[in-house]
């Protein structure tokens, strides 16, 4: 009704019944055109006057009375007179009219001359709406009112003795209207539309809510079409609403728990998914051995179960539920619910009323004080099983507040916990498989790298941090004869116990061939014949790995001289070094890069650097610069900046870039090796060419010993001059000229003798009578060690011999 309307008495109504508004003290406020054109009298006759003036007997009936007074719905016949005086028998039914707070304002009456079977049709339909099970209600939107069915006012089960379980009170009440529905209400009236609004009554989370489903829909005034009203049904739908809720956990388990290859997280999954939303309180304990990773042994059922403690969760922030502290074990014995759960493979469902469970906590005095203190009243004990394999178990709990346990729960829980179960086992024997690969792996890789004068090293190693596994970097220090050492970082392509094979094969391969003294493109010719060779050896490396030949592996191999300070370097496919200069200079070496290892018939090719003497070489994987948010480009800056920046030792400054070039867990393996080079200066070194003539032999020892004497080596002059003498002239009767000697003093004491001949030297049988060919075998007796290198102008032959201890 509109205010004009309001203030002339007169508003529009579309049935044909006769409609008057009455106020709570009994006079007329409103006054329809229907009534005006049925009785005769026009609104301005009628609207504030006591509606008994229109009555023919001056007196309402008794039951209209009394609807009067009460406040409730009445329907009726009475006598009213029309205008010209005449008596009129109509059929009323009186509405009472409620305000926002559910107060009574009046009462809407409707007056109908229509057939006796007609009214009782209608009336059929007003105890329909009154008496309906379901819950039922009416909004006009001219007076802004709601009429509700019992049902829907809550009546019928508070008459019962039920409790209440509409949603219309709430949905309703001003002080807390739901906007949402009201809105909703709105639309329907504004767009002449139906919709469904469904309705929750908030609830403690691991309680079933109880919901509703409330169909809205237009109501037309069935002359012009317009809508007057929005009619609802009610349907309860929290059975409907909970299956839902449980298909919602079960499809986000499948996304939440086993995300990670670690026990520990996934078991933390399985405790996080279910609080708040199933217990209030959660604990994940497994056998010992599974933590381990190795294959659990199930035990006798009639012992106790020790089990460790790894995940719990409470919707209580600390979880101070919990009477095991994470990483702690426990004993379960057999009679409690744990343990029964754990040896039968069944879930427990227990109370405070059950015996084995009363029994339990009168034995743990700190798990009683637990259980009571936070009011624990339902308890589930759910077996972790995978393939048939008892894994451990887990207890949700639910607090005062909280629903009990049913049977519906029980059966979400062990679907939870058999998803959970197949996420530990999973991991368990990743973690098996790959304790044994890093077990492989390391092993293959130097622990303790060699002694040697001509660099200072420092080196880390990490494998992957995600499940991609052990991989195939390798790095070694090879100490090489006259004080050089030969620096090596690779990488097998891929990741797993294969690739961790391949790489200690290739290491193995590079000390042997570095044993030999090959320069570094030489080297890695050999080492790419080798790879060639293993491909076709491997069949099965051929469908498993992407590059040609089956294995892809890359290297660098390096070559430092502290004597000349010339660093020689060859790269098959690898990522090049980065240098330090004692000036605080960083740059990336240039090479020339060969094909990748494997690939075969392509050249190598050695690049020399002179370096000074304290300078840094950076050796590493493409893990080091490929990782994290940036590219090689990034990466080989960032790099760059961190050697720059200074740091006391170099494990700091291992440390220092591992920090600032990885992530928290790197995705692919990381190798890093440093070398701070060393120098041999001239007081270290004494030199002579030779010519041949075996006369020479006698000078050349006369030379050592007075060498020796400025070492202050007297004690190592006899078997020094007899080695002199047997190398010396040996080159001069097999070798070509020119024929050099060279003593070096550092850790040992080296005495080589080179000369223009490629043919290498062996050790052979000398018979009784032969003159010659003991010469060498006493070299290899008087020495640690004695060895042969090619160089670019023939060979030299070493012999290395310990101090004398002064």
């Amino acid at each position: 009704m509109t205010a004009s309307e309001q203030n002339s008495g007169h508003y529009e109504y579309s049935s044909d019944a006769a409609t008057a508004i009455i106020s709570a003290g009994g006079l007329v406020t409103g006054w329809s055109r229907a009534a005006q054109r049925l009785l005769g009298y026009p609104a301005s006759d009628v609207v504030g006057r006591p509606a008994t003036d229109l009555l023919a007997g001056r007196e309402p009936s008794d039951a209209a009375g009394l609807a009067l007074i009460d406040s409730r719905e009445w329907s009726g016949t009475a006598v009213l007179r029309h205008r010209d005086g005449h008596r009129i028998e109509l059929t009323l039914h009186a509405y009472p009219s409620l305000d926002g707070h559910g107060r009574m304002q009046g009462f809407v009456v409707t007056a109908t001359t229509g057939s006796t079977e007609a009214e009782h049709d209608r009336r059929m339909v007003e105890w329909a709406f009154a008496q309906s099970s379901i819950a039922l209600s009416t909004y006009t939107t001219e007076s802004r009112s709601w009429q509700l069915n019992a049902v829907a006012s809550g009546h019928a089960k508070a008459d019962q003795g039920e409790p209440h379980r509409s949603p219309y009170p709430e949905l309703l009440d001003e002080s807390h209207a739901d906007e949402g529905f009201l809105q909703c209400v709105q639309r329907v009236a504004d767009e002449a539309k139906a919709m469904r609004y469904e309705r929750h009554i908030p609830a403690p989370p691991s309680s079933r809510q109880n919901a509703w489903v409330i169909e809205l829909w237009p109501v037309r005034d069935p002359v012009d079409g317009r809508v007057r009203g929005v009619g609802t049904a009610t349907f309860e739908s929290s059975e409907h609403h909970t299956a839902r809720q449980r298909l919602a956990l079960l499809n986000e388990a499948g996304t939440c728990i086993g995300t990670t290859l670690n026990v520990a997280r996934t078991a933390q999954e399985l405790a996080d998914l279910a609080v708040p939303r199933l217990a209030d309180f959660v604990s994940v304990d497994l056998l010992d051995s599974v933590t381990r990773g190795e294959e659990p042994v199930p035990g006798p059922v009639d012992v106790a179960v020790v089990l460790r403690r790894v995940a719990h969760q409470s919707s209580t922030k600390g979880v101070p539920e919990a009477a095991v502290t994470l990483g702690a074990v426990d004993d379960y014995p057999p009679f409690s619910p744990p343990a029964r759960a754990l040896a039968t493979g069944q879930p427990v469902l227990s109370a405070t009323d059950d015996p084995d469970f009363v029994r339990w906590l009168a034995e743990d005095k700190k798990r009683f004080d637990r259980v009571r203190e936070h009011e624990f009243h339902s308890v589930m004990s759910i077996p972790l099983r995978a393939r048939g394999i008892p894994l451990g178990v887990a207890v949700l709990a639910r607090q005062k507040g909280s629903v009990p346990f049913e049977q519906d729960d029980l059966v979400l829980a062990e679907e939870l916990a058999g998803r959970a179960a197949v996420g530990v086992d999973n991991a368990r024997r990743y973690t098996r498989e790959r304790t044994n690969a890093l077990t492989l792996q390391r092993s293959l890789l130097p622990r303790d790298l060699p002694r040697q004068a001509a660099v200072e090293v420092a080196y880390r190693y990490l494998p992957a941090g995600k499940g991609a596994g052990v991989g195939g970097d390798w790095f070694d220090v090879v100490p090489l004869s006259g004080t050089r050492v030969a620096l090596v970082v690779g990488d097998v392509v891929g990741h797993g116990i294969h690739a961790s094979a391949t790489m200690g094969r290739l290491r193995t391969a590079v000390r042997t061939l570095a044993d030999v003294d090959l320069p570094p493109d030489e080297l890695l010719t050999h080492l790419d014949d080798l790879v060639t060779h293993l491909t076709t050896d491997d069949d099965s490396a051929v469908a498993e790995e992407p590059f040609t030949g089956g294995i892809g592996a890359t290297c660098l191999y390096a070559v430092y001289d502290p004597v000349s300070r010339i660093c020689t370097l060859a790269s098959a496919g690898h990522v090049p070094p980065a240098v330090l200069q004692p000036d605080g200079r960083c740059s990336v070496v240039r090479l020339t890069p060969g094909p990748v290892l494997g690939v075969g018939g392509l050249p190598f090719e050695s690049t020399e650097l002179t370096l000074p003497e304290g300078s840094l070489l950076a050796f590493y994987t493409d893990g080091l610069i490929e990782a994290g948010d940036h590219d090689i480009v990034r990466g080989l800056d960032r790099l760059c900046a961190t050697l720059a920046a200074p740091v006391p030792s170099l494990d700091g400054t291992c440390d220092a870039i591992l920090r600032a070039m990885l992530p928290e867990a790197p995705a692919d393996d990381v190798a890093l090796l440093l070398a701070r080079t060393r120098a041999l200066h001239a007081d270290q070194v004494a030199a002579w060419a030779l010519p041949s003539d075996p006369a020479v032999v006698a000078d050349a020892r006369a030379q050592t010993s007075r060498q020796l004497s400025l070492w202050g080596l007297e004690d190592a002059a006899f078997v020094t001059e007899l080695v002199v003498s047997e190398l010396v002239t040996n080159a001069i009767r097999y070798g070509d000229v020119p024929i050099g000697l060279r003593l070096i003093r550092d850790r040992t004491l080296i005495c080589e003798v080179s000369d223009a001949s490629s043919t290498a030297p062996h050790l052979r049988r000398a018979r009784t009578y032969d003159e010659g060919g003991r010469g060498l075998h006493m070299v290899a007796q008087l020495t640690q060690g004695w060895g042969t290198r090619q160089t670019p102008t023939g060979k030299t032959i070493w012999a290395e011999q310990s101090l004398p201890v002064g």
